[in-house]
């Protein structure tokens, strides 16, 4: 804990005078909206009031995350490793993924409400969208940077299928894999919350629309806190995953 306070101490005071800036400004400045902008006390008494609706939203927004980011990491894994491997096929079709790639997953909304039968489906279909480029490109990008002595080591050892993918491709390609898919989970939290400020009955997305639609601002603040808390936490989570995967970089020795 000592340690973490000496790591993160700027971090905290920064926290801390943003808070008091806040409270000031909202108490003394007779030029703010007390109702857009509310005092932290009163949105810490509305995150207090609405915590449980506040993670039932978060249990109904990760049934949407969950399947739709996994989907985007495996199918992305697979596909740049199909592509990284073969030159003629990515040779082919490079020219269509690099003029697909860049269009905003918002831009198919109209498609996948009009083919899918839900607003799950269209959501869950929206995040894989957009977190499988990043996992897609990254996996075709880290096999074709694999030093060449390592496949040609591979080669001389006799090394070939899915012995040759597990034990050589997908470690040496590793880095690039995993820059992607925290690059990917970024974008689904992104889109998940679009998404829902729009076609949901529940979720972290929601609660901000259905507040700000009552012009309940100091909800609004709270959603925006809670949400801000569980992205942070989720994307630590993985940075600590992926260091500890990639052990022998030094991405380990940088998360001390």
């Amino acid at each position: 804990m000592l340690t973490f306070f000496k790591r993160y101490n700027l971090t905290i005071l920064i926290g801390i005078i943003f808070i008091a800036v806040w409270a000031l400004v909202t108490k003394y400045a007779t030029w703010i909206n007390p109702v857009i902008f509310p005092q932290p006390l009163t949105v810490v008494e509305s995150f207090s009031a609405k915590i449980g609706e506040l993670l039932t939203g978060v249990v109904s927004s990760m049934k949407l995350l969950i399947p739709g980011f996994f989907g985007a990491l495996v199918t992305g894994i697979v596909g740049g490793l199909f592509f990284g491997l073969n030159k003629r096929s990515r040779e082919i079709l490079m020219p269509y993924f690099h003029a697909l790639s860049p269009i905003p997953p918002t831009l198919f909304i109209p498609y996948v409400i009009a083919i899918l039968p839900t607003f799950q489906t269209a959501s869950m279909s929206l995040i894989f969208i957009g977190a499988f480029w990043p996992v897609f490109l990254g996996t075709i990008h880290g096999v074709l940077l694999i030093e060449k002595h390592y496949l040609d080591n591979a080669k001389s050892l006799g090394l070939k299928g899915p012995t040759f993918l597990l034990k050589v491709v997908l470690p040496a390609s590793a880095p690039h894999i995993l820059s992607g898919a925290s690059t990917s989970l970024g974008m689904s939290f992104l889109i998940l919350t679009i998404a829902e400020m729009f076609g949901a009955s529940s979720g972290m997305g929601f609660f901000i629309q259905y507040y700000s639609d009552f012009s309940q601002y100091h909800y609004v603040l709270a959603g925006i806190i809670f949400n801000s808390i569980i992205i942070v936490a989720v994307m630590i989570a993985f940075e600590k995953l992926k260091k500890r995967l990639l052990f022998w970089t030094n991405l380990k020795a940088d998360g001390k």
